[in-house]
């Protein structure tokens, strides 16, 4: 996993005015905590930050006053309707520092045939990582699996120095049957004997 360098400055004004000229000046609000220190306040580039936050779990390098951090994306909130940054809380990390966080489950392969469905019970896994190792994704393979298999969370290769959070017993995707509709005219024919 790479590390993204974002310069952060830190903000003395706060409030909803405050945050509004921030946004305006092309900058995003933010909050950065952990490791039993005072919460600080930045501001941060808003385009690079966007950038940065498309790698789930993306490693930020911050640079805040002279002083580098290294910090993690904790909660990210966005605009409901535009979508652009509103606020993003970071959480300090160390390197060799193991955290809890969420990775996107990926599913490759083509089911047996049979017009076979593929549900994703959970989207994601909750792993235990080194901090400057984060997976960005786990990819799980379904080649030829028939319906009525499922795979739980003990079942998926994890990458080497992660662990499972997440319960080991939990189904993760299942496959499904095709359910074949009723044909429109038997269905007529059907409800027309009941009555």
């Amino acid at each position: 996993m790479s590390e993204v360098k974002l310069a952060a400055a830190v903000r003395t004004e706060f409030g909803k005015g405050a945050a509004r000229a921030i946004r305006r000046a092309s900058q995003v609000p933010a909050v950065v905590y952990g490791h039993g220190s005072e919460p600080a306040h930045v501001t941060l580039p808003a385009h690079e930050l966007a950038l940065a936050l498309r790698t789930p779990n993306v490693l930020l390098s911050l640079d805040v006053d002279g002083k580098n951090e290294l910090a993690i994306p904790k909660a990210v909130q966005r605009d409901a309707i535009k979508g652009f940054l509103v606020h993003v809380d970071l959480l300090l990390v160390k390197r060799g520092e193991k955290v809890t966080v969420e990775i996107p489950v990926q599913a490759e392969g083509e089911l047996a045939a049979g017009g076979n469905l593929l549900e994703h019970v959970l989207n994601t896994l909750s792993i235990e990582a080194e901090a400057t190792h984060i997976p960005e994704a786990v990819t799980v393979s379904v080649e030829g699996l028939e319906a009525g298999t499922s795979i739980l969370a003990k079942d998926i290769t994890l990458p080497k120095g992660s662990t499972l959070v997440t319960d080991a017993d939990a189904v993760v995707l299942q496959v499904l049957a095709a359910q074949a509709e009723e044909p429109a005219a038997e269905a007529e024919a059907t409800e027309g004997e009941e009555a």
